[in-house]
């Protein structure tokens, strides 16, 4: 049996549905007929149809509850034969419609289109049980309930080939809101339209477009998350204020949940009704492309032909990247619209924004907002969430503190951050503990004061790396300089050349480094320099052009910048890179910045740059290395790298040999991490000094640096631990001795304490 399509409904019709069902059960009918639909809106009050039956109540004195009486009389006596649909539940369970049902449902979708809706509304389905082919319209009719009537209260228009007016006489306010299409302007004059902030040179330029004789289309192109829609209701405010262009007097707007179930029909509505006006249409790329990628391709045609005339004016908007991809090919697009490039704001710009939207922030929350909570948003969300561009990555942070502080004010609700019963006010700390929860940065790493945190940052990477004290300072030195604000607030904190042979910590103190400015030694990015030694390689970094595979698929090193815009980027030996990789380092060095093939933008400003390379490795093999040597280095350096690259680099970090002391005291950290791992899973692992000597001297191969050691750790610890951990099976907690092997001896000895 063929089912009622559910998408022909609204919200408001399908819940009384739902009552007639169960009016159905209660009255033991085997079907749902007009009489039960009635009934069903007699007794559920706040719909579009209770409102006409209270209007009838004012103006021509309709007794209510005796018509529901007569009602409810007739469905006890009426029967109906099935027709040929049912009605899908909630449940999933269907219920037969029957033939009287299935007539009224059609004259309500006629009453809808007539009245340029999408949806079949209750005061639709009301109008049509006035039809003299149906049993409802004999009972409305005692009480003046006439087609006659509905037809004047609800503007309806019988010639279907002239535009609907909407008009309602009877009544001062629409009987509800439309449910296809939205006029922003007519909002606003209600006053259902929040503030908004005022982009007074955009809102020029935009004004200057529409006002045109030709070309009045305007595509509004940026990131998302920049305003661009906000743009478009700050003009409606405007006009609604009559400073708008002339015989530009509404700015309609479809509603998504219409365009998701009936994409043509919703459009041809909206542009009925925009006539005299502007058509906003957001991410109007839905309507054009190849239609398996396009959400609305068969809408696309009818909104073509809008852009060929002159009214209504369309205003779109869209992303640089589905631009290039899309709309860009579409001659009637490119022919007669301008593109109104829409930027993110700025913090100050964003700060006044945040202003405006205050207000409602406090209402929506019933909390009071802060001045400095304004700004702590603003700033955070600039800094720590790159993925998403300003202002609607402060909003989102500001919404978020906003929940965490009314959290803390309902009682019996679970994991609380806040503390409970604190105050209703959202200040900058409510601010940073929300950003905290969004970034995954620990709170008191944003709230720390960084001057003292900086200025044992020597001491504190020491700890990690050993023997690389000059290193260590000259890192430590760049990064405090960019700390306190003296430098480009545009270039990454830091940009470094680390060189030296294998195994001497270059690695390791970018994971220190990572973990030392971000607190997680993974908030670090490595990318091995071996893998792009072709040309076309780079589209792994910024993504591959437009047309090409993968182009979807963003780049590897902007896309995770845009994340994580707080992180390490290590760029493993450089020297093998393809030129135009080391082109693209030399923009993100100078400039901090990076556009990816689909044109957004990722930030480097908060970002660490670390490259490695082993050129002149062979000129550092001696133990001690003096001036000289380190000129070699560099020479060989120049050589490979071009001048305008070196000179980016904030410095060029040499790494020494290490010593024989410097690799007793990273096997003294290695077994450290080693009694940790075991600690976790119940064993309290103690190696004596004998046997951390006799681990030294199993390294034969000292000048590839610390490398050795750990598989050393590997084969003469890790191994036989495990056979002796099956073998004795140690209790939880229990200590392990492991000691030097005896006399002549291959291998350590394990004992429990």
């Amino acid at each position: 049996m063929p089912s009622l399509n559910p998408n022909l409904l609204s919200a408001d019709l399908t819940a009384i549905m739902g009552d007639a069902v169960e009016l159905m059960n209660k009255f033991r009918k085997p079907n749902i007929f007009p009489e039960l639909a009635l009934l069903a809106m007699l007794k559920r009050k706040g719909h579009a149809a209770y409102r006409v039956f209270e209007y009838f109540n004012e103006t021509r004195g309709t007794d209510l509850g005796r018509l529901e009486r007569q009602v409810q009389l007739a469905v006890e006596t009426r029967k109906d034969p099935n027709g040929d649909l049912e009605l899908l539940t909630e449940k999933g369970r269907g219920v037969m419609l029957s033939r009287q049902m299935i007539i009224a449902l059609d004259e309500g979708l006629s009453v809808a289109q007539s009245v340029d809706e999408v949806y079949i509304e209750c005061d639709h389905l009301l109008a049509a049980m006035t039809e003299r082919q149906l049993g409802t319209a004999m009972l409305l009719e005692q009480y003046g309930i006439t087609k006659g009537a509905m037809v004047e209260l609800m503007g309806m228009r019988h010639d279907t080939t002239q535009v609907a007016t909407m008009k309602r006489p009877r009544f001062e306010e629409p009987l509800r809101p439309s449910n296809t299409t939205q006029d922003f302007v007519a909002d606003a004059k209600a006053g259902n339209l929040r503030a908004v902030y005022f982009r007074e040179p955009l809102l020029r330029d935009l004004m200057n477009m529409v006002t045109q004789a030709r070309q009045r289309h305007v595509i509004l192109v940026g990131p998302d998350g920049v305003g661009k829609r906000t743009l478009g209701y700050s003009f409606a405010l405007l006009m609604a204020e009559g400073k708008g262009p002339n015989g530009l007097n509404k700015l309609v707007q479809v509603k998504e949940e219409a365009l998701l179930d009936n994409s043509v029909e919703s459009i041809q509505i909206a542009i009925r009704q925009a006539v005299g006006g502007i058509l906003f249409v957001p991410h109007v790329h839905r309507f054009f492309g190849a239609p398996v990628k396009t959400p609305f391709p068969k809408a696309g045609a009818n909104l073509q032909k809008v852009f060929l005339g002159l009214d209504p004016v369309v205003i779109g908007t869209t992303t640089q990247a589905e631009w290039d991809q899309n709309l860009s090919k579409v001659n009637v697009i490119t022919e007669n619209s301008q593109i109104l490039r829409v930027p993110e704001p700025n913090l100050e710009e964003t700060l006044e924004i945040l202003s405006v939207i205050r207000p409602h922030l406090a209402a929506d929350y019933g909390i009071e907002v802060k001045e400095e909570a304004l700004k702590a948003a603003a700033t955070l969300a600039k800094r720590y969430i790159g993925e998403s561009p300003l202002p609607r990555s402060a909003e989102h942070l500001l919404h978020r503190a906003a929940a965490l502080v009314n959290m803390s004010k309902q009682k019996d609700i679970p994991y609380k951050v806040r503390s409970e019963g604190g105050d209703d006010t959202l200040d900058a700390e409510d601010v940073t503990l929300a950003a905290a929860q969004m970034t995954g940065i620990p709170v008191s790493k944003l709230g720390q004061d960084e001057r003292t945190k900086y200025a044992s940052m020597v001491e504190h990477i020491k700890k990690r790396i050993i023997g690389q004290e000059k290193a260590v300072m000259a890192v430590s030195r760049a990064v405090k300089i960019a700390r306190v604000g003296l430098r480009d607030p545009k270039r990454p904190i830091g940009s470094f050349l680390f060189l030296g042979p294998s195994g001497v910590g270059k690695t390791e103190l970018a994971k220190a480094l990572a973990e030392f400015l971000f607190d997680d030694e993974d908030a670090m990015l490595q990318l091995d320099m071996s893998e792009y030694m072709d040309e076309n390689t780079v589209s792994r970094l910024i993504g591959a052009p437009p047309g090409y595979v993968g182009y979807e698929g963003g780049g590897q090193l902007t896309d995770r910048v845009r994340e994580q815009p707080y992180i390490v980027v290590l760029f493993d030996e450089i020297e093998k890179a393809h030129q135009r990789v080391l082109d693209v380092l030399l923009q993100v060095m100078e400039e901090g910045r990076l556009t990816d093939s689909q044109g957004n933008v990722a930030n480097f400003s908060e970002a660490v740059v670390i490259m490695t390379s082993n050129l002149g490795a062979e000129y550092l093999n001696e133990r001690f290395i003096d001036e000289q040597t380190e000129a070699h280095v560099m020479e060989e350096v120049k050589s490979h790298l071009r001048p305008e690259f070196i000179n980016r680099l904030d410095d060029v970090i040499i790494f020494h040999p290490l010593s024989d002391d410097d690799l007793r005291q990273i096997l003294g950290l290695l077994l450290a991490k080693e009694s940790k791992l075991a600690a976790n899973n119940g064993i309290e692992l103690q190696f004596t000094d004998k046997a951390h000597e006799w681990m030294v001297e199993q390294n034969t191969e000292p000048q590839f640096g610390a490398r050795p050691l750990r598989r050393i750790i590997q084969r003469y610890v890790r191994e036989p631990l495990a056979d002796y951990i099956l073998k004795e099976n140690p209790k939880k907690g229990q200590a392990v001795i492991v000691d030097a092997p005896r006399k002549n001896g291959t291998a350590l000895a394990f004992k429990m304490k």
